[in-house]
């Protein structure tokens, strides 16, 4: 059974679940501080638009899932900060038309859509040197940013208005940071899908506050945890014979769940250890 390492696609897919899970630990990160938890939502959702296009043209719809992931962000970014839109509103209207514009396309497209299963609910084994070259580069580049900017994106994370009377561009550096996030998002459509991405975004972050509730430290422990609950859903997958990313998100829900009841039988026992002093 676990003669399927030796093939150099598994090699591929295990790679490419490492790289993908450092960088939306570090995105989910960012995310979960700026509570844009929903923007991720309705910037992953959106892209569903990118992808129909993607296959009505013939197009790749990686690319165009990248370019309507990024239009996107940005057009949230636009109307919230520029046109006094409330959030949560312009998500959902990304979202819907997001949505919407993907359906029509799909339809429109002639035959049946093979592909579209892969970014729906991800395929790891369809990973390929051109995909870890790209994950390997956005990793590089996320890695370059948050060791120049850490200090700055930390600021505008937590107190964006304290941020501006120190001078930072906080405009502009959640901007940088929102397209960095649509970029993750649409590397990992097709490894773990729109379906369940947001659990890789979300999960590991939630485990870590368990423990943590600065950013680096909480940076780094969701790095972990989403590395371990990734391997080990692939070891899993081959056990069971179940899809990877299903498998990884049970894992991270599975570990939340127990991290959940130690941290509270950790509070009680330190309470009785009080009580009785």
């Amino acid at each position: 059974m676990f003669d399927i390492f030796s093939y150099t696609f598994f090699q591929n897919a295990v790679i490419g679940i490492m790289l993908v899970s450092i960088a939306s630990a570090i995105i989910g990160t960012y995310v979960v501080c700026r509570r844009m938890v929903f923007v991720t939502g309705g910037i992953t959702h959106a892209s569903f638009g990118g992808l129909g296009l993607g296959f009505y043209a013939g197009l790749s719809p990686a690319l165009t899932a990248g370019i309507f992931a990024i239009a996107s962000a940005l057009g949230v970014e636009w109307l919230s900060t520029r046109q006094h839109v409330r959030e949560d509103s312009a998500i959902g209207v990304v979202w819907a038309l997001g949505m919407a514009l993907g359906t029509i396309f799909i339809f429109l497209t002639p035959g049946y859509v093979p592909e579209l299963s892969s970014f729906l609910f991800g395929n790891v084994l369809t990973i390929g040197t051109a995909d870890l070259i790209a994950f390997g580069a956005y990793l590089a580049v996320l890695l370059a940013v948050m060791a120049l900017l850490f200090p700055a994106i930390r600021s505008c994370a937590f107190d964006p208005n304290f941020a501006r009377t120190q001078g930072l561009p906080v405009y502009a550096i959640n901007l940088m940071m929102t397209v960095l996030t649509s970029v993750c998002i649409v590397l990992t459509i097709r490894l773990i899908g729109i379906m369940l991405l947001m659990s890789l975004f979300t999960m590991p972050q939630m485990i870590a506050e368990l423990r943590t509730h600065r950013l680096l430290p909480l940076m780094c422990w969701s790095v972990v945890i989403s590395l371990a609950c990734s391997l080990g859903g692939v070891l899993l997958s081959v056990v069971l014979s179940v899809p990877v990313s299903a498998s990884i998100v049970l894992l991270l829900i599975i570990l939340y769940a127990v991290a959940r009841i130690g941290a509270r039988l950790s509070r009680l026992c330190n309470k009785t250890e009080q009580s009785s002093l």
